[in-house]
């Protein structure tokens, strides 16, 4: 990825983002676009690839024996249901899903029918919802996860005793960014640590020089600060929760005539 700048100043007339593309342009991405007439291109840094049925009857976890299945992400429901079908599993109809939110509960509409099925959910954090299982402690838990998932939720669990299985049904992956190699973006902004190590296993001698880092979350601000960037917009914080409100900001203070 190119890092040197053509301008002397510090203006931003391009930002790359490290996630999918939104499916409409009424995103506020399109109205950072609209406002300061500004390049907004979208590049998954990282993508998510499903761990073969082989993998996982190596971990000795049957499916079976569980009577609820806690879902942190749509991922985590596709390969639930996928695995399910490629290990020939049979999914019951009593089976009990406890959701991290309830977008990802109706996303369950597309493998049952949602209202014959006992689905619970938080509103949007792990510990919302872990007041739910609390109250089904009964239940033995199956927890479909990436490999690199967030300790947190086992620490949880294990606190107040759940029985639980972790099974990891899908792989963060480092994408293929070799066509970017000549191209120079004044911002590139991330969402995980993962998205940093993807930048340097694509492009080990990338030097940031003008190049402006954006980061959300603390462990995404961490991974920039430990892999020796700069960063130079930060969200979520008071007043810009959102990375288009961080951006925005910024863009107000640097695009000044």
């Amino acid at each position: 990825m190119a890092t040197t700048q053509k301008s002397t100043d510090l203006r931003v007339k391009s930002i790359l983002v490290t996630q999918p593309k939104p499916e409409t342009d009424k995103s506020p991405y399109g109205e950072l676009i609209r406002k300061y007439n500004v390049k907004v291109d979208f590049r998954e840094f990282i993508h998510v690839e499903g761990v073969p049925a082989q993998d996982f009857r190596q971990q000795r976890v049957n499916i079976s024996d569980h009577t609820a299945v806690i879902l942190t992400s749509r991922n985590a429901v596709d390969h639930f249901f996928r695995i399910c079908q490629e290990t020939r599993v049979t999914v019951p109809d009593t089976l009990k899903y406890f959701c991290i939110s309830e977008s990802t509960a109706y996303y369950l509409q597309k493998y049952v029918q949602y209202r014959k099925r006992k689905i619970f959910h938080g509103k949007q954090t792990f510990s919302e919802l872990m007041d739910i299982i609390k109250k089904h402690k009964e239940e033995k838990f199956l927890y479909p996860c990436t490999d690199v998932h967030k300790e947190e939720i086992p620490e949880i669990l294990d606190k107040f005793n759940i029985k639980y299985s972790k099974a990891v049904l899908y792989r963060t992956v480092c994408s293929d960014l070799s066509d970017l190699a000549d191209v120079y973006y004044d911002i590139l902004v991330f969402f995980s640590p993962s998205g940093i190590t993807s930048l340097y296993k694509n492009f080990p001698q990338f030097k940031q020089n003008k190049t402006r880092i954006a980061a959300f979350g603390p462990s995404t601000a961490k991974a920039v600060e430990e892999a020796g960037l700069r960063l130079d917009i930060h969200a979520p914080k008071p007043g810009t929760p959102s990375m288009t409100m961080a951006l925005e900001e910024y863009i107000k203070q640097v695009n000044k005539k």
